[in-house]
């Protein structure tokens, strides 16, 4: 079965079967290797993508929940949201091993789209899905914090 979507603002087509995880598709057919795979059960967020601008997690969602949609990662972020976000992830020394980096800042993106000016709660709120073994906690919400005065 052929599914067409966008990804990161270009038109693709992935055949095979419809039930292949969105992560799956991204790294093995579509070259793309920022969403990490991490857990495989959506409870780590590595694997953060949007879907029609929302935050999902990519191990777990069909790509056939993508027909006619749009996926967007960190590489199809819009510029000035992906520029506030990587210099704020820089002014912090936010990652560590930075294995959760990529999905954690997707779901940055996410909060920022939907809130300016998010409080420390709604910050730790959105991010609780995405889990650092570094324990960056702290800086994320700085950085996330920092990237919404860049943004405004």
């Amino acid at each position: 079965m052929a599914i067409s979507f966008n990804l990161n603002g270009k038109a693709v087509r992935f055949e095979g079967d419809p039930e292949t995880p969105i992560l799956w598709v991204l790294r093995d057919h579509m070259d793309v290797t920022s969403p990490k795979y991490g857990c495989g059960a959506a409870l780590c967020g590595a694997c953060t993508v949007h879907l029609e601008g929302t935050a999902i997690r990519s191990c777990s969602t069909p790509v056939s929940a993508a027909a006619s949609k749009s996926v967007t990662t960190l590489e199809g972020l819009p510029a000035k949201m992906g520029s506030a976000l990587q210099e704020a992830w820089i002014e912090f020394d936010v990652p560590q091993c930075g294995y959760c980096q990529t999905g954690q800042m997707m779901s940055a993106a996410d909060l920022l789209a939907k809130k300016s000016k998010p409080n420390s709660e709604e910050i730790k709120n959105a991010m609780s899905g995405n889990i650092c073994r570094c324990g960056t906690y702290s800086r994320i919400e700085k950085a996330v914090k920092r990237a919404a005065d860049k943004l405004a």
